[in-house]
């Protein structure tokens, strides 16, 4: 006996208006990849909002970037020592 999932994911439709250009370059760009406009929309929507999601992580990550004074002028150049200092203490 087999089984089997099945993932239904609910789409929301919307309307977005877009060049004739665009609108062109878009069919035929779906006709050569064999695929539909609205599927070509969504997969550059995923890339879009990866993007995004990248952008904001490396944002935070870099936020306390400065905020810390260590009271050396050279950490930044010397900091395997600033480290060694700090571990051997």
């Amino acid at each position: 006996m087999m089984a089997f999932i099945v993932i239904i994911s609910a789409m929301i439709r919307t309307q977005i208006s877009i060049t004739e250009e665009q609108a062109e370059r878009l069919r035929i760009l779906a006709t050569a990849r064999n695929v539909s406009q609205a599927s070509l929309m969504r997969q550059a929507l995923e890339v879009l909002l990866a993007e995004d999601d990248l952008s904001e992580r490396v944002r935070r990550a870099r936020r306390p970037v400065g905020v810390y004074q260590s009271g050396h002028s050279r950490t930044a150049v010397h900091h395997d020592e600033a480290l060694d200092d700090a571990f051997s203490a």
